[in-house]
């Protein structure tokens, strides 16, 4: 497995951040946060992404996209992550439309894939329900036989990024027994439809999410992704490649938040010397540091491993999240309480690290579940 960025990658990583540190500055984040304006900014920069091909990364070339791999996808997220970038990369490139293309349906596929790809589009995925913490399967929400088509009934929380989206591809059971693999469809609703409705959901990190009713809503059985195909392996795809975006958006928040650091302890004078001159601060500093590079490491290993389809993929995502959870909180902290009672102030960049990595870390599981979830492919 090559563990280091190619000559491509590494130029995409390189135009990823300076595209962000110029269209989308931690300020912008702010202002957003601060209008609640999340999901309603507007889409000119996502537009001017779009333009760039990362809305069409994952998404196969006879659909529009670039037909690249989680190897491109990392850089960008890590990009992302590093800025707190607002738009919908997460919740409709790494989910929405890793869905639709992990489906059998070609009619759906033409008319989505291609709008996403040139970010015409935004396509959500509703996983998560209240009461299931960290069981992706375990699904409530029931899709009911109705002629030709389908009634579907349930609730679904967290929807990442529904706010000013477009759609949602919505997990459900069917009620009654399909001639098909498993008991799960997965069917793409749009938000305008009747018997939907959205609202935002105010998260601590100031992150797009939302909430997700379906009260009797009918659907076409051309709304179903999984034609053939069984949709339980369709969500786990979708959570791994969730995860592992997830985690490289991380790894560049702590990556961000260690910079802060060691320009302040650079700058901030004690004593009539810099504070960065005190042994205790640079072994915390030292610390912190190898922290973010064996997430570095855990994360292109994930994303290596789902590129090849390695047979022990989910272990290198568990390995990549709970790395990252536990790293990304140690980054936030230890800056917090280096720039000392300023730090907790908002008016300081570091707090906003803070309170993404709290969020991030419980989000598709935390350390803890993870690390149980490694060990237990392992037989331990």
């Amino acid at each position: 497995m090559n563990m280091s960025l190619s000559e491509d990658e590494q130029f995409l990583a390189a135009t990823a951040l300076e595209f962000v540190s110029a269209r989308s500055p931690v300020s912008r984040f702010r202002s957003v946060r601060d209008e609640r304006a999340v999901g309603t900014a507007g889409r000119e920069t996502y537009g001017e992404m779009a333009e760039l091909g990362w809305t069409g990364i994952l998404i196969p070339e006879e659909f529009g996209g670039a037909g690249l791999g989680y190897g491109e996808l990392i850089v960008l997220m890590e990009a992302i992550g590093r800025n707190l970038v607002p738009e919908p990369i997460l919740g409709s490139v790494a989910m929405g439309g890793v869905a639709i293309t992990s489906g059998d349906n070609v009619q759906l596929k033409n008319h989505w894939l291609s709008d996403i790809a040139e970010g015409r589009a935004v396509v959500a995925f509703a996983h998560h329900e209240s009461g299931t913490r960290y069981d992706t399967q375990a699904i409530s929400a029931k899709a009911e036989r109705a002629g030709d088509g389908f009634v579907l009934r349930g609730k679904k929380t967290t929807v990442l990024d529904v706010v000013g989206a477009d759609a949602v591809v919505v997990p459900a059971v069917f009620e009654v027994a399909e001639s098909r693999a498993d008991d799960l469809g997965l069917f793409l609703v749009e938000l305008s439809d009747d018997g939907v409705s959205a609202c935002s959901q105010e998260l601590m990190d100031g992150r797009n999410a939302g909430i997700v009713e379906l009260d009797g809503l009918s659907v076409a059985r051309s709304r179903l992704l999984n034609s053939d195909l069984a949709g339980r392996p369709i969500l786990q795809h979708v959570m791994a490649s969730a995860t592992v975006a997830l985690a490289a958006e991380m790894l560049g928040g702590m990556s961000a938040a260690f910079d802060l650091v060691l320009e302040h302890l650079r700058n901030r004078e004690q004593f009539g010397v810099p504070i960065g001159s005190f042994q205790a601060l640079q072994h915390r500093a030292a610390r912190v540091y190898m922290d973010v590079e064996l997430a570095r490491s855990t994360v292109l290993g994930a994303a290596r491993a789902i590129d090849s389809s390695h047979s022990e993929s989910a272990s290198y995502v568990s390995l990549a999240k709970a790395m990252c959870s536990d790293a990304y909180l140690h980054v936030a902290t230890e800056g917090v309480q280096m720039f000392a009672g300023v730090g907790m102030t908002d008016e300081y960049d570091i707090g906003l690290y803070l309170k993404r990595a709290r969020v991030a870390e419980f989000m598709f599981g935390d350390a803890a579940f993870h690390r149980d979830r490694w060990a237990a492919q392992y037989g331990y």
